[in-house]
């Protein structure tokens, strides 16, 4: 298919039309120490979601303990359940940690580059391997937080977790999981699987982070990126000229994820928010394209634009675009 970018001439509705081609590219020698960065981490995503999606939890074990509180057999049954449960919950925080960290190199990259390029589709053809690998972010955290949500075993096993950990300490009761998890880790963990999609929170948190910390960037860099990146997913997927191109309908859900996935950082970042009228992102039009799939592909996420979004609930929403969140 070419390009990652392959900027088309015609513009319809004052968007230029692009087709992102998120299967083929390779980075150039200039993208390459960033890229080998990012791909280190992202070697390790599809082994993070398997271990989610496998994710049983011990609820059986937990309801035994708590109906039978005065059975050790049946405390201890519980307690070893949950230890090895609490180790891989703890993996999947620290790779959000590492996602965090190769997420602003990322972003450094493609918004800096907006420095020498005249429009922010220019930059990111520049950069066609690093916006892929943006893109492959987004997919993943997305469906990460897509998986949470629907197990609720995640919270209930790490809040047993927290509150037997005093009294198994007491008891002399098997304790070597705090060289894995000591306090500090254990509340910071807390935090994290307290929100409903805790990764899309952490990358939103990161790129609040990065336009704070890098003044000297004009802010329009940072939006445009992100504005540039949610169109041209949009166009690609309400137009079977470009869609048909995906040679599987998997591509067509990914691109649906990274659509929504930069929408929801623009409005972390733009002080006014994705969702106002003069919006460089066509808010209106990329929920249409969300609401005319299939309600069992889509509400995942929809619900990340209901609940992670920062500025839906403003005065400033119109009412229509409310009611396509309904």
């Amino acid at each position: 298919m070419g390009n990652l970018l392959k900027v088309l001439t015609r513009e319809i509705e004052n968007y230029p039309h692009f087709f992102l081609d998120f299967e083929n590219a390779q980075p150039t020698e200039e993208e390459r120490e960033v890229w080998n960065q990012v791909d280190l981490v992202l070697q390790d995503s599809e082994s993070i979601l398997m271990g989610l999606r496998e994710y049983k939890g011990a609820s059986q074990e937990i309801r035994d303990a708590i109906q039978n509180p005065n059975d050790f057999k049946h405390q201890e049954r519980a307690w070893n359940s949950v230890c090895p449960l609490v180790i891989k919950l703890k993996n999947f925080y620290t790779f959000s940690i590492r996602l965090e960290e190769v997420l602003q190199g990322l972003l450094s990259e493609l918004t800096y580059s907006l420095n020498t390029a005249p429009l922010a589709s220019t930059a990111l053809e520049r950069k066609q391997a690093l916006a892929k690998q943006f893109a492959e972010i987004l997919h993943f955290t997305l469906l990460f937080d897509e998986l949470k949500i629907r197990n609720p075993a995640i919270q209930n096993d790490f809040s047993y977790y927290r509150r037997t950990i005093s009294r198994n300490r007491i008891n002399n009761m098997n304790l070597e999981i705090e060289n894995e998890v000591n306090n500090e880790m254990a509340n910071r963990m807390s935090l994290f699987y307290a929100e409903p999609m805790p990764m899309m929170k952490t990358l939103s948190k990161a790129t609040t982070n990065f336009v704070m910390e890098n003044k000297s960037l004009p802010l329009e860099k940072t939006t445009d990126c992100l504005s540039t990146m949610a169109n041209v997913c949009r166009i690609m997927l309400e137009t079977p000229e470009y869609s048909s191109r995906f040679s599987s309908e998997d591509t067509l859900l990914f691109c649906m994820r990274v659509m929504v996935g930069v929408i929801i950082l623009y409005d972390h970042v733009h002080p006014n928010g994705v969702f106002i009228k003069s919006s460089t992102i066509d808010i209106k039009s990329s929920l249409k394209v969300l609401k005319d799939q299939p309600a069992d592909k889509v509400e995942g996420l929809l619900n990340a634009l209901r609940y992670t979004t920062k500025h839906l609930n403003d005065e400033s929403t119109p009412k229509n675009i409310l009611m396509l969140l309904q």
